[in-house]
């Protein structure tokens, strides 16, 4: 607003005519007074104001079609009068059930509403060629939002627009509406409408391509129209009687001055003659070649724009300006001609009753005409087809994907067709038919209220919905092997079984036991036991192809982490070999919503876990880890279609488990209860199993490492607490401890476990920040709160103190013991890593565990710097 406006705001005064800018600046302060108290009317008061303006409107339809006509010049008084009964009616019709104030959507469940505005003022420009109808649509679909309205009519038609505008404004007021919403410049000029454009909150703009170029150069919002030059196509296949009546009537409604009308009709050379034939029966005026030169000289204006003396004109009056009889009965003329560039004055569009009409051998050459047609004068707008739809649906298509217009009208009059609600029941009635950035518009769609509406959208803080997530089976306790195997027969008839293990586990005969309760139940069985302790994807893909020729409908992976995961990955590439790897390993931030679907499994063969080291929690998990061989880089794969459908959990798969594995995969387990139990995305459920596993550890796990082979209790706790915590994990996810453990082992060769053990101290120390540079993002977690959550897992598992601060020390303390106990090293450089090489793989290892899958759950967002820093300490121990 200017300061001129902004000084008679506090006291409007009104003008009693706008012709000048002082009026001017008098009138738009009254508008936007109204529109304030506009703006506080609820839904019952609108829509009875709606209702009234719109019944006001039809109402005189009859003596505005008559003004419009008279002043003008142009069009048909009846079927002006159409148009005001649209304009008005179908508008109501359209929009008196639409919600526009207040709360328009809600969802309480989700705590998600949104809340209609008014824009405030609207800038409307009116057309002289529907200078009534255009009016009162603008008009009723501002009340309904709750919006004012200044007009700026065309010169030419100024008083049965400011006419259709009084009458309307005068039936809103009596129903409730404040005076003044709609309001109009009485004496238009370019330097009014330019003010308009430059201080109304949202432009309407429907006029010409200048005016419309003006609008969205105003540096307002606009919402302008394209130019239409609208190409109907008559497929062989047409109903020919149905096609020339339907073009002949738009494009002799109003004398074509909807700009949605047929401009051209492109016919088949197989039809032509009898297509021509019809026209000239349905009252079309087909013009000879000399006629035709004559009426092409008049189309355009020397700025090569059309016209405006034909523009809404009858056929025998545009005849008489180019020195031809055309007969007053004459509905349309029509010029048969073959160019479709713009050089030929009969390709533009024309406003008025004037049709090219163009032949054609092959569809593929109509579908071309009508893109160039469309393509020079036309973008964006619409265009028309008349076809048999249900024996050509193809060509329906091959029209829809080729032409570049917002609206594709099917075997329809264009003119009725694209206004919409007269002709089909889904397009939205408007007399302001969008292009989209085709056709320079900011809307591709027919106007109506929703882009008059502010939306404010009201998001409250909602938690998202967890899950806990298992094996559809858990088979635990010391010899349960026997028992659980028998499913495999008795319940699932499987058949052929592929044994995944690596070589130490095959020659010692782990898997033997297995083999021979298989044969028993007559199932085959073959083993792949080249699984190596850090699985490769070429082991995996060897594996895979031997499963492709064994055809297994039933895997059993058999030993540690390596030997699980490996089979996890074969059994993904057995069933889905077209998968790609790197899709596979793409990373998420919420498992829900990652781009990578994964493949659904399951669908070959059934997939069965056995663990033989207490630690890895693979069996119950939907993780592998798995290393691409020629870039040494280990990629954490997530995804619950990778969670085994069964687990076998039998302490006497683990009895002679050395000590180094009890030790390592021990600590990995009391890694992943610690992780889960603090992780963003915790549970109760998980937070259950993590604790009991944390548990089960401090208090097994010495006695399973000093003498696991004589302490069958000790192997059997340490066995489900593995488990426990990897349930707890499969479901909380982890956290940096392990995104950093990942690249110790790929880069420096650290077995996994003892990479977690070195630095899951220094990741609780850090973790334990009340006030972190970067906190983890997600819902549930809502502060930090790590110092107290290692508090509560401490305390679970016996650990002491008089604070949660002090617990957590002495959580740091008793890892530390345990790790003793076990002869675990204290730093990476006690392990045997050579300092020179750590420093210089220091960069790239920080970049990659920061990018790790496991990151984003960890509660405190860690910085790269901060995860260097974190490696550095651990190396050197301080």
């Amino acid at each position: 607003m200017t300061k001129e406006a902004k000084k008679v705001e506090e006291k409007v005064v009104s003008p009693e005519i706008v012709k000048d800018k002082e009026s001017f600046e008098l009138r738009l302060a009254e508008v936007r007074a109204a529109q304030k108290e506009l703006a506080k009317l609820n839904q019952e008061q609108v829509d009875k104001i709606f209702l009234a303006a719109a019944t006001a409107a039809n109402q005189a339809r009859i003596p505005l079609a008559k003004m419009a006509h008279e002043e003008t010049g142009m069009g048909v008084v009846e079927d002006k009068v159409i148009k005001n009964h649209f304009a008005s009616e179908y508008i109501y019709n359209a929009y008196k059930n639409d919600k526009t104030c207040g709360v328009i959507e809600e969802d309480k469940a989700f705590g998600f509403k949104k809340i209609a505005e008014p824009i405030g003022v609207l800038g409307a420009v009116i057309p002289t060629t529907n200078p009534t109808s255009t009016a009162i649509f603008k008009i009723l679909i501002s009340l309904k939002t709750r919006n004012a309205i200044m007009i700026s009519p065309h010169p030419r038609a100024k008083k049965s627009t400011i006419e259709a505008a009084k009458i309307v404004h005068e039936a809103a007021v009596k129903a409730g509406a404040p005076r003044g919403c709609v309001a109009w410049i009485d004496e238009p000029s370019l330097e009014l409408t330019n003010l308009l454009m430059a201080e109304a909150d949202t432009i309407l703009a429907t006029g010409g391509p200048g005016m419309v170029k003006s609008a969205y150069s105003s540096g307002k919002p606009a919402i302008g129209v394209g130019a239409g030059n609208v190409p109907a196509i008559l497929d062989e296949s047409c109903d020919v009687k149905m096609a020339v009546s339907s073009v002949i009537m738009s494009k002799s409604f109003d004398n074509g001055m909807i700009c949605a009308s047929e401009q051209s009709v492109i016919v088949p050379e197989k039809l032509y003659d009898e297509v021509k034939k019809e026209f000239i029966y349905r009252g079309a005026y087909v013009l000879n070649k000399d006629e035709a030169d004559k009426i092409r000289k008049i189309i355009l204006n020397e700025a090569g724009a059309v016209n405006a003396k034909i523009v809404g004109q009858r056929p025998c009056t545009i005849g008489k300006m180019a020195g031809i009889n055309v007969p007053e009965s004459a509905r349309i003329m029509i010029a048969e001609v073959d160019e479709v560039e713009f050089v030929e004055p009969f390709a533009h569009e024309k406003l008025s009753p004037i049709l090219a009409m163009y032949k054609y051998k092959t569809f593929d050459e109509a579908v071309y005409k009508a893109e160039r047609l469309v393509e020079q004068g036309g973008y964006g707008h619409t265009s028309a087809l008349y076809v048999d739809t249900v024996r050509h649906p193809e060509k329906v298509d091959q029209f829809t994907n080729a032409l570049k217009t917002c609206r594709l009208i099917i075997n329809s009059p264009s003119s009725q067709g694209g206004i919409g609600d007269l002709y089909n029941f889904k397009l939205k009635p408007s007399l302001t038919l969008g292009c989209g950035s085709w056709g320079g518009n900011a809307v591709s769609e027919n106007v109506g209220i929703k882009h008059l509406i502010n939306i404010k959208t009201v998001a409250e803080r909602r938690e998202n919905m967890l899950w806990f997530r298992a094996p559809e089976k858990v088979y635990f306790k010391k010899g349960c092997m026997g028992v659980a195997m028998k499913e495999f027969k008795e319940v699932m008839n499987k058949k052929r079984a592929f044994i995944v293990t690596d070589s130490f586990l095959y020659k010692n005969g782990y898997t033997k036991t297995i083999t021979d309760l298989l044969d028993e139940m007559g199932i085959v069985t073959t083993t792949f036991y080249n699984v190596a302790p850090d699985p490769t994807l070429a082991c995996a893909k060897e594996g895979a192809e031997a499963m492709r020729a064994f055809e297994p409908d039933l895997i059993i992976a058999v030993g540690g982490g390596s030997a699980m995961d490996a089979g996890k990955i074969m059994w993904v590439l057995y069933e889905h070999p077209e998968v790609d790897f790197q899709d596979l390993a793409m990373r998420f931030m919420d498992i829900r919503k990652r781009v990578y679907t994964f493949p659904k499994m399951g669908e070959k063969a059934y997939f069965c876990a056995v663990p033989t080291s207490a630690g890895t929690g693979s069996e119950v998990t939907p993780f592998a880890v798995i290393t691409d061989q020629d870039t040494g880089i280990k990629y954490p794969l997530a995804d619950y279609e990778l969670m085994p459908n069964m687990a076998i959990i039998d302490a006497d798969y683990m009895m002679q488990m050395p000590k180094g594995l009890t030790a390592a995969s021990g600590i990995d387990a009391l890694t992943h209860a610690l992780e889960a139990y603090v992780s963003m995305l915790r549970t109760e459920p998980a937070d259950g199993m993590a604790l009991q596993a944390g548990k089960a550890i401090f208090n097994y796990l010495p006695r399973a490492y000093n003498d696991g082979p004589h302490d069958p209790e000790a192997r059997e706790k340490m066995a489900l607490a593995s488990t426990m915590a990897g349930m707890a994990f499969a479901n909380a996810f982890l956290g940096v401890c392990h995104s950093m453990a990942h690249k110790l082992g790929a880069f420096h060769h650290i077995p996994h476990g003892i990479a977690n053990a070195l630095l899951i101290c220094e990741v609780i120390k850090y973790n334990c920040c009340e006030a972190p540079a970067k906190m983890g993002t997600f819902p549930q977690y809502k502060y930090p709160d790590t110092i107290q959550r290692y508090a509560e897992f401490a305390s679970f598992c016996g650990i002491t103190g008089n604070t949660d601060k002090e617990k957590v020390d002495n959580l740091i303390k008793a890892i530390e013991d345990l790790k003793a106990k076990l002869n675990i090293p204290k730093t990476i450089k006690e392990f045997g890593v050579d300092e020179a090489k750590f420093l210089e793989t220091l960069d790239e290892m920080t970049e990659q565990a920061f990018d790790d899958q496991c990151t984003g759950a960890n509660p405190r967002y860690p910085l790269m710097s901060e995860i260097k820093d974190m490696y550095l300490k651990v190396y050197y121990g301080k």
